[in-house]
């Protein structure tokens, strides 16, 4: 039913003289996580000063929220590099919050309405002011508490010499660029089939406290007072309730070129929107939203996987999309681990370099309407009910048990992962892949099942996450820096600090201008 078809170009990738350039894959991670007080509420305290410049700082920045703090590792080769760096930058940060921890989970839990959860500040310069303007749209448009949830996302390219060899086996016709352009939106168009994947596997939400919904009603049952959940749930993150929000169903934006997905997102930016229309853009010099278009700025769009490209200072996404092609992935999909310290598990990054290779090399015709409202069905049903017994997908508008196709995706997941193991040496990959694959059979195993215990266990997912992000807090206190590492964050904290204040010290055009200037 769902076979992989080994293809020519596949076969090459496993001679000696060719999986080598697979070790040259660049990989990054960027984890938000809300800042709490000794209560478990949300911080009411500004982004703290020994952490830097919010605006300038390259690895400690905030998201949305004042308190949502936002970290960043620089792309590496070295597959372990990543996730050394989030956790030093993790040892750095527990050093400096004094009275606060980082918030275990993916959802928040005691919060107030929507006047209780800040806005991050950037400072005064235009970048920060539009930062803000921004910020406050997302609030005006979709609520400040969808703007307080926390993920991970995984960053991805392969390099140059594996796309040179690629072209020149496929015998592709047309420039590089267009070559790398088309094979990275047709493994984009396999992800968005096949991505659930990462939602059963990794997917560590399937419970919220009450006080999210502010007294919206919903079909969630009650696991203990103050907590809801859906039984079967795993990832309620990337449920309606969170990320997924209804306003953006009418965009329409398609991934099958890099042209359609760039126009879509140019006409979202310039269409004005009758609701939007109706809350207005500014208020005397208060801003309470960029414009009244569909879309503020590209990256509104939400999406489990986006097309990337480092444009020009100020240069809009899509716009540097256009011109220089895609550069890297952003796979936005993970979920929190609330029972690691920095949220992230190795087994993370390992599958998804088996996936998004399988996504790469298998056949991706075009999404039409009818197949993206399939592959939306089943992400639905994948993080409300995807533990549930005798669940069913959609395959070509029929339904299909979800066991086998997980199963039939894995015997195709395994000829890549050898392919991996190939290049860096051992069998990591493999039994990797193996061991997640038990998941399957067993979702007891997973950790959406294993946090809805665990809440069960502590009389309420706040309890529970409340006791994992001081015992993370301790456990990182516990891991002292070396020196040389510690000079070198405090030395960026300067830096950073330096940097903003020489933003704004330079002459600033009228903040309208500097906006017009930026959708010119």
């Amino acid at each position: 039913m769902l076979k992989f078809a080994c293809c020519h170009d596949v076969r090459q990738y496993f001679s000696p003289e060719h999986t080598h350039v697979l070790r040259g894959i660049k990989r990054g991670y960027e984890r938000e996580c809300l800042r709490v007080d000794v209560t478990g509420h949300l911080a009411q305290t500004p982004h703290p000063l020994r952490l830097g410049s919010k605006l300038t700082h390259p690895w400690i920045t905030t998201d949305y929220a004042e308190a949502l703090l936002e970290f960043i590792t620089p792309p590496s080769a070295d597959p372990a590099f990543p996730l050394d760096f989030l956790r030093d930058i993790h040892r750095f940060t527990a050093r400096q919050l004094q009275d606060e921890t980082m918030w275990a989970g993916s959802m928040p839990c005691i919060v107030g309405d929507d006047k209780t959860i800040a806005i991050a500040d950037y400072g005064s310069s235009n970048s920060a002011m539009m930062k803000v303007a921004y910020r406050e749209g997302l609030g005006l448009r979709y609520g400040r508490h969808m703007q307080t949830i926390a993920g991970a996302h995984y960053n991805w390219s392969l390099p140059d010499e594996f796309w040179t060899i690629l072209k020149s086996i496929s015998a592709a016709p047309g420039s590089m660029q267009d070559f790398v352009n088309a094979r990275y939106f047709g493994l984009i168009r396999n992800f968005l089939r096949f991505g659930w994947l990462i939602s059963y596997l990794f997917g560590a939400s399937p419970a919220i406290c009450k006080s999210f919904l502010q007294g919206r009603s919903s079909d969630l049952q009650e696991l203990v007072p103050g907590t809801l959940f859906r039984p079967y749930a795993t990832s309620l993150r990337m449920s309606d309730l969170g990320y997924q929000n209804r306003a953006q169903d009418q965009l329409h934006v398609s991934f099958n070129s890099l042209a359609e997905y760039t126009q879509a997102l140019e006409t979202a930016i310039r269409t004005p929107d009758p609701f939007y229309e109706e809350l207005g853009v500014r208020e005397g010099d208060h801003w309470k939203q960029l414009n009244a278009n569909l879309l503020q700025v590209e990256n509104e769009f939400y999406s489990g996987v986006r097309p990337k490209r480092v444009g020009q200072d100020g240069e809009r996404p899509a716009l540097a999309l256009k011109k220089y092609g895609v550069e890297y992935l952003e796979i936005r999909l993970f979920d929190l681990n609330p029972f690691v310290d920095i949220g992230i598990v190795p087994e993370q990054s390992v599958f998804a370099d088996i996936l998004l290779l399988m996504c790469l090399f298998r056949p991706s015709p075009p999404i039409t309407a009818r197949e993206q409202a399939e592959n939306d069905v089943n992400k639905a049903r994948i993080v409300n009910h995807g533990r549930q017994p005798e669940l069913s997908l959609l395959v070509h508008n029929c339904e299909q048990p979800f066991r086998p196709i997980a199963h039939a995706l894995f015997d195709d997941m395994q000829p890549f992962a050898r392919m991996l193991d190939a290049a860096y040496g051992g069998n990591g990959y493999a039994t990797t892949l193996a061991s997640l694959r038990t998941r399957i059979d067993q979702p007891d195993t997973t950790p959406s099942a294993q946090v809805l215990a665990a809440a069960t266990e502590h009389n309420g997912l706040f309890k529970f996450a409340l006791k994992q992000s001081r015992h993370h807090h301790d456990s990182l206190l516990a891991q002292p820096l070396d020196a040389a590492t510690l000079a070198s964050f405090e030395e960026s904290v300067q830096a950073s600090l330096a940097e903003q204040q020489r933003l704004e010290a330079l002459p600033q055009e009228r903040f309208e201008d500097y906006v017009a200037s930026y959708y010119a």
